[in-house]
């Protein structure tokens, strides 16, 4: 029999579990489709798939034996790695799961920079992430509206004949069109130090004009996975922050996004994402992470490196928060 999803409804006797779906097998080939609805594999909140992107994952855990002495393309002597092809998706969260994930991951990972000149202020999509192709556990429902967001019903729109019976409206497309740029991510960064897996997805943001000189945005999302049973937590990060313009900068600080984040078997993963701005236009970053384990001891985590890349056809900043 299919296995049934549920989720707690709140009531004032308590709380209780109502079927909110039925789990569907994952696909170990190809890709889902627009309007697939899912479950996070990790985080656990219901989301449905926009699209997906195709991304080139660097996985510094399979590094190629024949490039063990070569340095990588940012010159720090690490074994070099090859870039495959990885399937992303662009997916909306259920609002209703925000609330229950906040501590885990933010839920509010895509930004812009603000579309006039005069302001150096970023927006916000609360709601939009994204998801690699295994964290997605798929599943159907007979709910025309099965995920509350305030993109839903402006994006997605019911198809009764379809599979899945989400389908795109012209607002999509045209918001993915218009704003390609600044949301496609290209390369994915994964290193694992002592059974602590850290990912890394750059994406460039745009330039700005500052007293005569041009500074370029960059914001990056960071996943840290513990993939033993030991508790640990998050004390200190350390990053080297270098420019094409030849500054070196370090950065040294408590935890991450105000928090030092507790990883356990239970709760095995965090997830956030943070800026940085260069003078040039190009650049890279790397660092550690440091974490304590219960008996006090600490170890450090690497950080895998990244390029800081613009985009060469460089256009005016993104107005998709405008309809």
């Amino acid at each position: 029999p299919p296995n049934e999803l549920s989720a707690p409804r709140n009531r004032p006797e308590g709380k209780v579990l109502e079927t909110v779906g039925v789990f569907e097998a994952p696909k170990q080939h190809g890709k889902y489709e627009t309007g697939q609805l899912f479950l996070h594999s990790v985080f656990g909140y219901r989301g449905i798939v926009l699209f997906p992107w195709q991304a080139r994952l660097y996985d510094r855990d399979v590094a190629s034996p024949v490039t063990e002495k070569s340095e990588n393309a940012t010159g720090h002597g690490s074994k070099e790695v090859k870039g495959k092809t990885h399937t992303y998706y662009q997916v909306l969260i259920d609002a209703r799961d925000c609330p229950h994930i906040s501590q885990r991951s933010q839920t509010e990972a895509v930004t812009f920079l603000a579309n006039h000149d005069d302001s150096r202020a970023l927006y916000a999509i609360p709601g939009l992430d994204y998801v690699s192709h295994e964290d997605i556990l798929p599943y159907s429902s007979t709910d025309q509206v099965p995920i509350q967001h305030e993109l839903f019903e402006r994006f997605l729109m019911y198809d009764q004949t379809k599979v899945p019976p989400f389908v795109a409206r012209d607002t999509l497309c045209a918001w993915q069109e218009k704003n390609h740029p600044w949301l496609e991510l290209s390369d994915v960064h994964r290193e694992t130090t002592e059974n602590i897996r850290v990912t890394v997805i750059p994406f460039y943001m745009g330039m700005r004009e500052a007293q005569n000189s041009h500074v370029y945005w960059w914001r990056y999302c960071i996943r840290l996975e513990n993939l033993d049973s030991e508790v640990v937590q998050l004390r200190e990060r350390h990053w080297r922050i270098f420019s094409l313009s030849g500054t070196l900068e370090t950065v040294r600080g408590r935890g991450v996004v105000g928090r030092e984040p507790v990883l356990s078997k239970e709760q095995p993963a965090f997830q956030y994402s943070s800026h940085v701005s260069l003078q040039a236009s190009s650049g890279h970053m790397w660092g550690t992470f440091r974490f304590e384990r219960p008996d006090g001891s600490h170890f450090d985590v690497r950080i895998p490196p990244f390029s800081l890349e613009s985009n060469k056809d460089e256009k005016t900043p993104p107005s998709g928060l405008h309809w």
